[in-house]
């Protein structure tokens, strides 16, 4: 019986978070800024102030967990295609991205809200503090991913930093979609799939990787 109780009270508790995410979305959305306070804002949607402070610690917060929520989103969905764990490094990359802009899609006209608000610094906008976290841990897992399998090159005092360049990346991009008029928003598309080769390509072994063990050759070797 405790159990049970246990489970109704953690959806409960689920089901009040989603509402006061939907709630805000709408209330940004309906009214053009952010409600005048947690105070009114939680009367407004019937629930007491102290439900809103047990999922979120500010408005800014529920911002930043909003748009955390959306990556995971993303992360969820391309590990459940049954086909994702057979694709390669570059593959996998262009799955997640191409995911993120239908649910950049999904959400576009509270996504251009927000980004409107942030800019220029979209990159370490506050609202962006947990999203990057998540977005820094997946893609972390792929560049590990890529120097078991070869695909990319393991480079001490390197390799750590590849995240940040591939941070960078998924910022440029949700920015060239943030102003593509281009229907279908094709040339969005076109802009991941470049943006992913080129970025791929550049970490590859190639000239510098050579110069580098030449180097460690005629060092050992002398």
């Amino acid at each position: 019986m405790a159990k049970t109780t246990a489970k109704q009270g953690s959806k409960e508790s689920v089901d009040i978070r989603e509402k006061i995410i939907g709630s805000y979305k709408e209330h940004k959305l309906m009214h053009g800024e952010q409600p005048k306070s947690v105070f009114a804002f939680a009367k407004s949607i019937k629930i007491e102030e102290a439900q809103f402070f047990e999922h979120f610690s500010s408005m800014v917060d529920l911002e930043s967990e909003i748009w955390e929520d959306m990556i995971n989103s993303v992360v969820t969905a391309v590990n459940n295609d049954a086909n994702y764990p057979e694709f390669s490094v570059r593959e996998k990359l262009l799955s997640f991205y191409y995911t993120m802009l239908e649910v950049l899609k999904a959400n576009r006209s509270y996504v251009l809200m927000e980004l409107e608000e942030v800019k220029p610094g979209l990159k370490e906008a506050p609202q962006m503090k947990k999203m990057k976290a998540a977005y820094l841990d997946y893609i972390q897992g792929l560049v590990i991913e890529g120097n078991d399998t070869g695909e990319i090159p393991n480079r001490p005092f390197v390799s750590d930093q590849y995240k940040h360049g591939f941070w960078a990346q998924l910022m440029f991009l949700v920015n060239f979609w943030k102003n593509d008029t281009s229907k279908g928003f094709e040339s969005t598309d076109a802009a991941v799939e470049k943006s992913v080769n080129l970025s791929l390509d550049l970490v590859e072994k190639g000239p510098i990787d050579s110069m580098i063990d030449f180097a460690k050759f005629l060092y050992q070797n002398k």
